[in-house]
């Protein structure tokens, strides 16, 4: 049925062939790799001239869509907040990571940044590729949860 005469020919051009492939292979999936990880704009950068080193005092105001009324957390010092025990902000919520996101004073100005999560961390329904700086009423999404600056 097959013809044992396979030419020298044919076998370097099929091994060529399927080397262009496995190349084109990995090539495509290192491009997919780059853009998954590829820095996002800021959407907001601390000016160059900021205020004091350390900001007014805030608060975050928390709600999870199983609450009915949102819950008021002073923010003082920077919070990490996950899913995990030790964070200080900690959130009973499928799609928050075990620690998701940090907010943090620099500057005189507070910041929030993706601690790597899974889902990833939105600010204004901007999905964060670094630290961005916080505005008071500035709304941030981690998982189904939403997270809001006050002053």
């Amino acid at each position: 049925m097959f013809d044992d005469g396979v030419t020298p020919f044919a076998l370097s051009a099929l091994k060529y062939a399927l080397f262009a492939l496995l190349f084109l292979f990995v090539w495509r999936s290192m491009r997919w790799v780059a853009r998954g990880v590829a820095v996002e704009p800021v959407p907001r950068t601390a000016p160059a001239h900021a205020g004091p080193a350390r900001p007014e005092a805030a608060a975050l105001v928390v709600q999870q869509p199983e609450d009915r009324r949102p819950r008021v957390v002073p923010l003082d010092a920077s919070v990490v907040i996950g899913r995990a025990p030790e964070c200080e902000l900690r959130l009973d919520d499928a799609f928050v990571s075990s620690q998701h996101a940090r907010i943090f004073a620099r500057n005189g100005a507070w910041y929030v940044e993706d601690l790597g999560s899974t889902n990833g961390t939105f600010v204004n329904e901007q999905r964060l590729g670094a630290p961005a700086m916080l505005q008071p009423g500035d709304r941030i999404r981690i998982g189904r949860t939403t997270v809001e600056l006050r002053r």
